[in-house]
């Protein structure tokens, strides 16, 4: 076997013995791979980023009345063992639209109205808050924590005071009354999602004042130990909840079809560049037939020596492995480069034309995300189907009469 490789690599590097076709093959080889695993680390980069960023700060599960219902029911569900219907922990919540209005800007706003002691038990929004705490949140009457990009646009920053504006009931000659207040922000998050354009946060009974809601909630919120299991929590509220005009929805409501998508665009990618990776190494079958042609010679004279027909096999097919080898490494490399890379160029890009290239998405940003035994499997994979791609030159390369082929040289 080693005088074999020795002969491969002195087939292979001798002179010019790569022909042109081998060549273009052999960089087939290297860019497939190359894009074949940029594009599965971006993939699983939005399929990280999804549950990280956006599943771990929103609630799991929710059960939500319109018109609320009482705070009073709500301590004997929040003792209960909840974890054998697969529930970590609930809190309960007031969700509004309202306005935020500061420095001559309004904006619209989802307002939610939190416990800060329980809250961290559904949500992970305190890792991503760049100053300020939910400690601080609840340390006195009508602080607020608001996400960055409504920071920005509303030029706040941390001690800034923000009028919000709720819609009212009051009827008057105009019509309904709006309710306002100010409140002194006290932490800004920056999760990189959706929720940083539209949530801002305050204590819980400083919502029920706001919006006349004493002793009252407009539900609870829960957090999965398992994001794929919702059927035992969704029995559970429906049970404790059933009857009060209260619906129970899940993550699955707002972001099933998005993850779903995910799934099966990176089983579609890795197929078709699969196909790509096949077609770049099957190619090499030509540059290996080209290379038997030019050794035909000298494999005669190694035929005529009595060299059996399973070494001169042995020796194109780790020729190809080896020619499949160099190229995968060098697409291997070229695809961490670009993952690398891109995501920089693609966010340099962003800042210095003012483009909003991912707007239409959760985040603002191009997520990438690495995984060793997916790095592995494409390797793999690409070395099975150049060395599937060998074997036919090997074979054809017993095939050539020694007494015809050094008759003619």
């Amino acid at each position: 076997m080693k005088l074999a490789l020795t002969m491969a690599l002195r087939f292979a590097w001798s002179g010019n013995a790569l022909s042109l076709v081998a060549k273009l093959a052999l960089a087939g080889l290297v860019i497939s791979i190359s894009v074949l695993l940029f594009v599965v680390s971006v993939v699983n980069g939005f399929d990280k980023e999804l549950r990280e960023r956006v599943l771990n700060v929103l609630p799991h599960v929710s059960i939500l009345a319109a018109r609320g219902m009482s705070q009073a029911d709500l301590p004997d569900l929040a003792s209960a063992d909840l974890k054998p219907y697969g529930i970590e922990a609930i809190t309960p919540v007031i969700s509004a639209s309202a306005l935020a209005v500061a420095n001559d800007t309004i904006l619209g706003v989802q307002l939610t109205g939190i416990d800060g002691e329980t809250f961290s038990g559904v949500s992970d929004m305190a890792q991503y808050l760049q100053k300020g705490s939910l400690a601080a949140l609840e340390a006195e009457a009508f602080n607020i924590i608001v996400g960055a990009r409504i920071a920005d646009q509303l030029s706040l920053k941390w001690g800034d005071r923000l009028l919000v504006v709720v819609p009212g009931r009051d009827a008057s000659i105009v019509g309904p009354l709006p309710r306002q207040r100010r409140f002194k922000v006290v932490g800004i998050f920056n999760s990189q999602s959706q929720l940083d354009e539209s949530g801002i946060f305050i204590r819980l009974e400083d919502a029920q004042r706001l919006l006349r809601m004493s002793g009252r909630v407009h539900g609870v919120q829960g957090r999965l130990s398992n994001l794929f299991e919702t059927l035992g929590s969704r029995q559970l509220l429906v049970s404790q909840f059933s009857g009060r005009g209260a619906s129970v929805v899940s993550w699955m409501s707002d972001y099933g079809n998005l993850y779903q998508a995910i799934a099966v665009q990176k089983v579609t990618l890795f197929l078709l560049f699969s196909l790509l990776i096949g077609i770049a190494a099957f190619n090499l079958v030509s540059g290996l037939m080209m290379i038997v042609e030019q050794r035909k010679g000298d494999i005669a004279i190694m035929r005529s020596m009595g060299t059996e027909t399973r070494y001169l096999v042995s020796i194109f097919c780790l020729l190809g492995l080896l020619l499949g080898c160099i190229g995968t490494l060098l697409g291997v490399l070229g695809g961490l480069l670009l993952s690398f890379m891109v995501p920089l160029l693609f966010q340099w890009a962003s800042n210095t034309f003012g483009l909003s290239l991912m707007s239409q998405y959760f985040i603002d940003y191009l997520p990438v995300s690495i995984k060793l035994n997916e790095v592995a499997i494409i390797a793999a994979t690409a070395i099975g189907l150049t060395f599937a791609a060998s074997i036919y030159p090997a074979w054809r390369s017993t095939q050539h009469l020694p007494s015809r082929v050094l008759a003619n040289e």
